[in-house]
């Protein structure tokens, strides 16, 4: 009886997170979908006061992280950052659609370990409609490969800031910035390339093909961004370089990267001030997701209700002995069902509550299953919601069909790949 409350409690979260029902004036979105089943737990007595306390001990630190790499990444879109890399990728692409396809894709990987992937959806998916339009305007079908190439290119976080997730549980599991990226970047390499070799083979017809006709590329890309690099430009890109060169030098002297992002964030703001970009306040409410902060909070208290409620107990009896595969494949399959936010936290305690005292290995492998499996189902994450409103917002229809059928095909060789290469080197 108990794990079915708790169950229901997180099925209750999750289908208001995604549906977001409005009730009157009120929209139901992530945080009060997190506060709805917080409150279903509590009146079963499934959370208590000291689960409380226990999250916010184990949060506090990755939330100011998460909240400082949303101010620098959208202080870097109204600084003109991203507009510049665009009219960059445009030039160098001069009107092919092979090469523009394959500057998209590196450019969105980048941005999305630069940045974050929601941020890399949020800015990317409107910017490269807008290229791909102006540059082909009598070719429509090519829409679909480059909105793809944005949505799959982020893959596996290759530094620990690249997925809000990962910092909170590169937390839990003692891995700090270099020792993430030793063991991640590689992988993510590995997952990359193969997602990208998928994708250019999915789509080799529309990419391949001699369209009606292609804008002046030179003329595309500066509507983007002008000859020389205007002084906001210029220090927006130095300060993220800065923020992304402090990390390793910062934890290698023993301090962390919260401290780093805050500092940035600060930075940022002061910046975006100093140019008249946007108001610091502004870029407060609107460039911090409030929102899926609760709602992480949220999902990780209730992550603890399932296992006070013995819900956890057969995730743990699934992965004794822990297996590299096991983990990473379940992991993967779960975030598509139940969101990748919903199943990494109950990871962390499942994967907490197996034998011995050092799980990296098997805290790595559900991270690169949570990174790759939202691919498999638009709900999967924040990430593919956030990509499928954009679409709509810019009138490209993308069905679930097709989501689901792309996403079965680059998802499972990269998700082999990089399961492979993280056995290979741990």
């Amino acid at each position: 009886m108990g794990e079915a409350s708790a169950l229901s409690a997180l099925g209750v979260t999750i289908i208001l997170a995604l549906s977001r029902p409005a009730l009157g004036f009120l929209v139901v979105g992530p945080a009060l979908a997190a506060i709805a089943g917080i409150t279903l737990m509590t009146a079963a007595g499934h959370v208590a006061i000291v689960d409380i306390f226990e999250a916010i001990g184990v949060l506090w630190r990755p939330m100011i992280a998460i909240a400082s790499i949303m101010v620098i990444a959208a202080a870097a879109g109204h600084l003109g950052v991203v507009n510049r890399l665009a009219g960059a990728v445009i030039r160098l692409g001069d009107g092919s659609a092979r090469t523009l396809f394959l500057l998209v894709f590196c450019l969105s990987a980048c941005t999305a370990a630069i940045l974050n992937n929601d941020s890399a959806i949020l800015v990317l998916t409107p910017l490269v409609i807008t290229i791909v339009r102006a540059l082909y305007p009598e070719n429509p079908a090519l829409l679909t490969p480059f909105v793809f190439a944005v949505f799959m290119a982020a893959g596996i976080a290759p530094i620990v800031t690249s997925n809000p997730i990962n910092l909170i549980v590169s937390d839990v599991a003692e891995l700090d910035f270099n020792a993430y990226a030793m063991r991640m970047v590689p992988v993510a390499l590995a997952s990359a390339v193969i997602s990208f070799l998928t994708l250019r083979w999915i789509f080799s017809a529309e990419l391949d093909r001699r369209g009606p006709g292609v804008a002046d590329p030179k003329a595309v890309a500066a509507r983007f961004s002008g000859s020389g690099w205007a002084p906001a430009e210029k220090h927006g890109l130095i300060l993220a370089l800065s923020v992304l060169g402090a990390y390793p030098v910062i934890e290698y002297l023993g301090g962390s990267v919260w401290i780093v992002a805050l500092c940035g964030a600060i930075a940022a703001c002061m910046l975006c001030a100093y140019h008249e970009a946007v108001r610091p306040g502004h870029l407060l409410r609107t460039g911090v997701a409030w929102q899926i902060l609760i709602f992480l909070f949220g999902v990780y208290l209730i992550a603890l209700g399932l296992r006070n409620a013995g819900a956890v107990d057969w995730l743990v009896d699934l992965y004794n002995p822990p297996g590299i595969a096991t983990i990473g494949v379940v992991s993967a399959m779960g975030s598509a069902l139940i969101n990748n936010h919903s199943m990494a936290l109950t990871n962390i305690v499942a994967i907490g509550a197996l034998p011995g005292e050092q799980h990296t290995t098997e805290y790595l492998a559900a991270l690169v299953g949570g990174d790759l499996g939202p691919r498999l189902l638009p709900i999967g994450s924040l990430a593919g919601l956030l990509w499928y409103a954009a679409l709509e917002r810019s009138g490209v229809h993308v069905p679930v069909r097709q989501f689901i059928r792309i996403g079965m095909i680059v998802t499972v060789p990269s998700l082999a790949a990089g399961l492979l290469m993280l056995g290979a080197i741990s």
